[in-house]
């Protein structure tokens, strides 16, 4: 169920200017559709992300407001198989039934004449988003014992994911499994040749490693694909307990290492310098060193961490894939937004890290 009478959020801004729609057009077909949407609509936008676009429509005022949450990809082109609505809804319509922290989606519209684009509408979840620094309310990065807790909240919310039966959640079917790593290296390096603005030697020269080095997968199991703790809500009282897990538009099944690679591909120990776009706080005091996250994740999992290694380079090399896209559609004018104007270095950066990370 949608929430009643919440208080106006705090982890929303106004709707920026060239993310705007039509949002009485948006409310008239809501309206009959969706309960709760008969009242007066108000929207603002979740902020913090920098890829799909996300918003908060709030119907009503008082203890009888409903609050919704819509997604929808980010302006301009996207990659083939990028920001899919339709796969997010898919899964977000039946995931919660076996794994509650996923959020439920109500609706999904293919109809590009409302928003131009493809978009769906799920549940409002309320609890904390960890991005980038610790919050005041967690000890502002100065308390070890919460520290601890939101580092290890990550790894074990992920191996609790990976044990979800994908035929008990109804996605028995979802994606193809056989071959899933050659073919996300394939895809990601196919990536990074359409999002290029000049070239990079090191950048191809992974590819090449990532190719050459192709480990043989573990068995199979449900994947998120952009596992992160800003990815994440906390509860507001207790940064140990997760109450939502979000941005499941790259959920498929395939080989679980992948999910465990792209957050390590994030967490920084102490010593090391972290990229210029970190959503996790990994340097704080108590925070999980990456060697011990992905201790406790092997132990709570019962997987083999062997070749790891090969995953934290591949998982980095995808970071940076992830940049250049963001820094691509800013450089060719499809966003004004300026936060993404520096991630073209960024994800030379990430190139270079990668390539340092080789076992």
């Amino acid at each position: 169920m949608a929430t009643a009478g919440a208080a106006p959020s705090s982890d929303v801004i106004p709707v920026r200017p060239d993310e705007r729609f039509d949002e009485a057009r948006v409310a008239a077909w809501l309206r009959g559709r969706l309960e709760g949407a008969d009242g007066p609509l108000a929207v603002s936008q979740f902020g913090g992300g920098h890829a799909n676009l996300t918003y908060l429509l709030r119907f009503g005022d008082g203890p009888g407001a409903r609050e919704y949450v819509l997604r929808r990809p980010p302006l301009g082109p996207v990659a083939p198989g990028s920001h899919d609505m339709s796969r997010e809804h898919r899964v977000l319509s039946v995931l919660w039934k076996a794994f509650p922290l996923a959020p439920r989606s109500y609706l999904f519209c293919d109809d590009p004449a409302l928003l131009g684009a493809p978009f769906f509408v799920m549940e409002r979840r309320y609890g904390v988003v960890v991005r980038g620094g610790i919050p005041e309310s967690f000890g502002g990065g100065r308390d070890e014992a919460a520290n601890r807790k939101l580092s290890s909240v990550v790894v074990d919310v992920l191996a609790d994911f990976h044990a979800v039966d994908p035929a008990r959640a109804e996605l028995g079917d979802l994606g193809r499994p056989e071959g899933f790593l050659a073919r996300q290296v394939t895809g990601w390096t196919a990536r990074w040749e359409r999002s290029k603005v000049e070239g990079d030697p090191l950048a191809d020269e992974l590819q090449r490693w990532l190719l050459d080095n192709l480990p043989a997968s573990p068995p199979a199991t449900l994947l998120h694909n952009d596992w992160r703790l800003d990815n994440m809500a906390v509860a507001a009282d207790d940064p140990g307990r997760c109450v939502a897990v979000y941005d499941w538009d790259m959920c498929t099944r395939g080989d679980p290492l992948c999910d465990l690679g792209t957050v390590l591909a994030v967490w920084y120990d102490p010593d090391e310098v972290a990229s210029s776009l970190n959503p996790m706080p990994t340097t704080a005091a108590g925070f999980l060193r990456r060697d011990e996250a992905a201790r406790r994740y092997g132990e709570r999992s019962g997987r083999d961490l062997a070749l790891l290694p090969y995953y934290l380079v591949f998982g980095t090399f995808k970071m940076a894939v992830v940049l250049q896209q963001i820094y691509f559609r800013y450089h060719q004018g499809q966003t004004k937004d300026a936060r993404f104007a520096g991630m073209g270095e960024g994800a030379k950066a990430l190139f270079r890290l990668a390539a340092s990370r080789r076992p």
